[in-house]
Formats: C-alpha cells, sequence, structure tokens
C-alpha cells in the first residue's frame, strides 16, 4: 500500500503553532532574530481587544527606551496584526524573547479572524503590571513601517494608527 503522506502532514502539523503578532514582531527581521522558523501565515483581527503602550511596572524599558505594545480587552475595538506559523522549537526562543521568565508578558490564547472571516485560534502575549506610557520615538518608527508588512500585498488597515501617532 503507498503511503499517501497524510501521516507526514499530521505530524508536521503538530510540530507547529500560530502566533498572532502586533508590536515589533509584525517586521520579519525582527521575529527572526531568535525565531528562524517563522513564516507569514495571514493578516488577521483581533476583536475586542485594544492596542496599547506602556512600561512593565512603571520601569522603562531599556531596548526602547519608552512604552512597548501590548494589548488588552476592551468590547468593540479590534487589533490587527500578523500571524506566524512557527515550530514549536521556537517556542522556548519566542517566549525569552517576550519576557514571559521575568513576567512581563505572559502567553495567552486568543481567536483571531482572517480578513476573509476565518476563526483561528493563536498564541498571544499580553504585558501584565504596567502603566501606559506613549512609545518610544525607536517604536512609533518600527510601527509605521509595520503597516505595510503583508507578504500578500495587503496593508495592514489603519485603524490602529492613531494609537502609535
Amino acid at each position: 500500500m503507498e503511503d499517501s503522506g497524510c501521516e507526514d502532514l499530521r505530524s508536521r502539523e503538530a510540530e507547529s503553532f500560530l502566533y498572532f503578532a502586533y508590536g515589533s514582531n509584525l517586521l520579519t527581521e525582527r521575529i527572526h532574530l531568535r525565531n528562524p522558523s517563522a513564516a507569514f501565515f495571514c493578516v488577521a483581527r483581533l476583536q475586542d481587544f485594544k492596542l496599547d503602550f506602556g512600561n512593565f511596572k512603571g520601569k522603562t524599558s531599556e531596548t526602547w527606551h519608552g512604552g512597548i505594545a501590548t494589548i488588552f480587552q476592551s468590547p468593540g475595538d479590534e487589533v490587527w496584526g500578523v500571524v506566524w506559523k512557527m515550530n514549536k522549537s521556537n517556542l522556548s526562543s519566542l517566549d525569552k524573547q517576550e519576557g514571559v521568565k521575568s513576567g512581563t508578558y505572559v502567553p495567552i490564547e486568543v481567536n483571531v479572524y482572517t480578513q476573509e472571516g476565518k476563526k483561528i485560534t493563536c498564541r498571544s502575549y499580553q504585558m501584565k503590571n504596567y502603566e501606559s506610557a506613549p512609545p518610544s520615538p525607536q517604536y512609533k518608527k518600527m510601527e509605521k513601517r509595520a503597516h505595510c508588512l503583508s507578504k500578500s500585498g495587503k496593508p495592514l488597515p489603519q485603524t490602529q494608527e492613531k494609537n502609535v501617532g
């Protein structure tokens, strides 16, 4: 009996996860710093959340020198971002990049919607114990570049621009 390859496909699917990115991880060069397996999957919308910037425990980020991005629940709002498909072997490096061990961010599971309206479940991160603060100049510059990142040629919707302006 010829092997259909289906088990191989299921095996590969079990070895990957979907990550909903906003903020600095919208950029390919940023996500690939520690997560080389990240492959663009789609542009997606996180419903009933809002993008914010802040400092963890009120302390300014030494990397960004200003507020860093997070999301929080906010009925009626939405956050647009990118879904990356990643190997599970990169999960610990992604957690490290997001400061999970230090408590800066916590991993959360979210349902996002593709531009075609399909619902998909993804891993994302949310900053806890933060104080709202304006984004740093470097972060503003990075976020504005990120609006044009979709590999499909479609820019991210501009609904978040007021949050980074």
